[in-house]
């Protein structure tokens, strides 16, 4: 008897952890990638580019990787493309992103095929902002929910080749689900990815120029995700006990 009293107090103190740092986890500024430096890939057509992320704790390290190739690459300086709109009504803002990428780092696509971004650590609810996906879809090997996108009929204003609407349709290939980003019109927005992740991928569904996008997360997985220590269990679970005590004392 003791020891399942012990197992439900440890249950329960874990419970109130996970629920206290999921409370934290719905509403903060997402870290944007500042993409760096130019091709790493030097066999032809293959690209690679890599970026950081810098959080309010740590520099993660981002590396994206295409053997296809790409339309061009914006590390430095540009057009920004993540225009429309103010903090209220950009096709890259929402309940929860508060701030669209800044400047004008983006991976411009143009190939059909598969590509992967890599986190050189766990990183928590991954944001993937696209601009002008038109005439194209992206096929992710993971569930998503579509935050936002520039259309009227989101409440948002259009974005910089104009509005369209975005949606996701789920597909089952030879027993593989693939998650597809599809749209009308001009589709700007921003999807999320929920959980902990150290590698995203997903394929182009055909060949268009160009389509582009970055990356941002909410956090490390540690930042985000943290679960007390095992000492502060202990003192919940202390605590539990206290409680129990002192009403079976009342009664």
């Amino acid at each position: 008897m003791k020891t399942l009293w012990k197992n439900t107090l440890i249950r329960s103190a874990l419970a109130l952890g996970l629920a206290s740092t999921q409370a934290f986890a719905v509403a903060a500024p997402i870290f944007w990638t500042d993409w760096t430096g130019g091709d790493l890939d030097p066999a032809s057509p293959g690209f690679q580019a890599q970026g950081t992320i810098t959080t309010t704790t740590s520099s993660v390290t981002v590396t994206y990787t295409n053997r296809n190739g790409v339309g061009f690459y914006q590390s430095t300086v540009g057009t920004d493309y993540y225009t429309g709109g103010d903090a209220s009504t950009s096709p890259f803002t929402s309940a929860l992103v508060d701030n669209r990428p800044t400047g004008s780092d983006i991976i411009a696509l143009q190939f059909a095929g598969s590509q992967t971004l890599r986190f050189s650590q766990a990183i928590a609810n991954p944001v993937f902002a696209y601009v002008s996906l038109n005439g194209n879809g992206y096929a992710f090997d993971q569930d998503f929910d579509i935050l936002s996108f520039g259309d009227a009929s989101n409440g948002n204003a259009c974005g910089y080749w104009g509005c369209g609407t975005s949606y996701k349709e789920i597909v089952d290939v030879g027993g593989v689900m693939e998650y597809r980003l599809l749209g009308t019109g001009e589709p700007h927005g921003t999807l999320r990815f929920t959980g902990t992740f150290d590698t995203v991928s997903w394929r182009s569904l055909s060949n268009e120029y160009w389509n582009g996008f970055t990356v941002g997360v909410q956090g490390t997985a540690a930042e985000v995700f943290d679960v007390p220590e095992p000492g502060s269990i202990a003192l919940l679970g202390l605590a539990l006990v206290g409680m129990a005590a002192a009403r079976r004392r009342k009664v």
